[in-house]
């Protein structure tokens, strides 16, 4: 079969179909998108498609019929008369500078006055906006569409600097605060973003403004189902089963458990991550690629100073009204871990929503970028409290030495950091990230057991106690027969009860029983 040329890192909707990039057809979300409001906002994750959906829509708006010529829109009743669109993209600049908002504002500005021969010039930038959708009505007979990419870029990134950040938030207030005042001017307005900020003017004084981030009707408009992951990419899919010398169904079983789970309303689809698929199958390998574009800084403070558990992330709990809008000095980090793609939908019951990491990629990525505020002695590979190490005392069946190790480790914090919610941070991390098969409170039908790991040739189960004792631990594998589930395994299965305390400093003692299948 011929090999399908992978769109990776493009996003423009015309160079995609008329170059023969594999697409994933969405068209057909574009009537009841631009019929339910005159001003629609869409928030997902960076690198979910958001750019290449409003380059869609700006093919359609000038009315290129010919580029949706056998797509979902091309057999629908639809107007296809061309309109002047306005595409309005905050991605190519750099923030960090003081006047990098005004550069590309101007830059963008002058591009359609040029275009449109303004010939009345304002000062402020949002005069100039008002200037230019008039001319455009006027010279056109029609009224513009309005696209703004990612909205939100000049915020992102620049969270430390409290005076840039107040100064770019004032701009896009003003600038976006003409939506408004020329809503009879405007023929249809969308804005993509990552996070829907609570203080930009768009979302408190647009009064009919649709966020469509937690819609079930436009829940799939960005990102793959698994339907159309198979139905596009069986080649890629292929290829990377021979790579990984597994079977078609293992390699798309493990792409599922690498870069699926994203659900942004409670009766949408699980959705695939489109960058990390692109590059998987383009590279043959599971990667972390979306890790790799960058997570911002913020993010991992802001989880360091709330000082949550960190395994309480995939049970974390949220009022919808919560995950709608967020401001960057509110104390819960989860709305914001929701609204940029590090947690989605677990389940929803009316308003509330109980929220997880949505894949592999995103939980050891995200565990990696919070590993150095935690634990900066696993960064060095070549230590003896390295990850590898500790993996290789599971998987080699050395118990004794893997909590020696572990207790060795502790004692080098510092006496401060030495608290239950620390120790259970840590164990969090080292289990995330150390490559065996590990699950936090793991069910059964007498309890959940603090931690259940699995590795190709043994099985450990895992009950801490703090400040209370090893016997005490041990005790309650015991009584609620932890080990039950695995009766029928024929691996070696590890019991190991442990005590912290903080007066000691760290884990203080354990207890390993092993039983051996009959």
């Amino acid at each position: 079969m011929e090999q399908p040329r992978y769109p990776i890192g493009i996003q423009t909707f015309s160079k995609i179909i008329e170059e023969g990039y594999t697409f994933v057809d969405k068209s057909k979300f574009i009537p009841s998108l631009i019929s339910g409001s005159q001003y629609v906002f869409l928030s997902r994750p960076r690198r979910f498609g958001k750019s290449l959906l409003l380059s869609m829509l700006h093919s359609y708006f000038e009315g290129d019929r010919a580029l949706f010529k056998g797509l979902a829109i091309d057999s629908m009743d639809v107007d296809w008369t061309p309109r002047p669109v306005i595409h309005i993209d905050f991605n190519p600049e750099n923030y960090m500078m003081e006047n990098g908002l005004e550069i590309i504002l101007d830059r963008i500005l002058r591009e359609y006055e040029n275009k449109y021969e303004v010939i009345e010039k304002e000062t402020s930038f949002s005069g100039r906006f008002i200037r230019l959708i008039r001319t455009i009505n006027e010279r056109t007979g029609h009224n513009p569409v309005i696209l703004v990419d990612e909205y939100d870029k000049p915020l992102l990134g620049i969270e430390d600097n409290e005076a840039l950040f107040a100064k770019n938030q004032a701009i896009l207030k003003g600038f976006f605060g003409v939506l408004k005042t020329m809503d009879t001017h405007i023929r249809f307005a969308m804005l993509t973003g990552v996070a829907r900020f609570n203080k930009v003017s768009i979302f408190s004084d647009l009064n009919n403004l649709r966020d469509i981030s937690l819609s079930d009707e436009f829940a799939d408009i960005c990102g793959w189902t698994e339907r159309e992951l198979t139905d596009k990419f069986e080649v890629g899919i292929s290829k990377l089963a021979r790579n990984l010398e597994v079977s078609y169904e293992e390699a798309l079983r493990q792409m599922k458990e690498f870069y699926d789970g994203y659900l942004f309303a409670p009766r949408g689809s699980r959705l695939y991550n489109p960058f990390s698929v692109l590059n998987a199958l383009a590279d043959g390998y599971l990667g972390r690629y979306w890790f790799q574009t960058g997570t911002p800084t913020f993010l991992v403070k802001r989880i360091k100073q709330s000082k949550m558990l960190l395994a309480s992330l995939n049970s974390a709990r949220s009022m919808k009204i919560d995950l709608e809008s967020v401001g960057m000095d509110d104390a819960n980090p989860v709305p914001l871990l929701f609204q940029t793609g590090y947690l989605t939908i677990k389940r929803a019951s009316g308003e509330r929503y109980e929220l997880q990491f949505p894949n592999k990629e995103v939980e050891t990525g995200f565990a990696q970028q919070l590993l150095p505020l935690y634990a900066p002695q696993m960064k060095d590979l070549s230590g003896e409290f390295s990850l590898w190490e500790f993996q290789d005392d599971l998987t080699d069946g050395r118990p004794e030495t893997f909590m020696k190790r572990l207790q060795t480790m502790l004692k080098s914090f510092p006496y401060e950091q030495h608290n239950e919610k620390f120790y259970q941070n840590i164990v969090y991390l080292l289990f995330t990230l150390s490559g065996v098969d590990s699950r936090v409170e793991e069910h059964t039908n007498k309890g959940r057991s603090d931690l259940v790991v699995r590795t190709p040739d043994y099985i450990y189960i895992f009950e801490f106690k703090y400040e209370g004792s090893a016997e005490e631990a041990m005790r309650q594998i015991h009584d609620r027969d932890y080990a039950g589930k695995f009766a029928m395994d024929p691996r070696p299965l590890y019991l190991i009860g442990a005590n912290f305390s903080e007066k000691e400093r760290g884990l203080e003692k354990w207890i390993i029983e092993k039983k051996v299948p009959v």
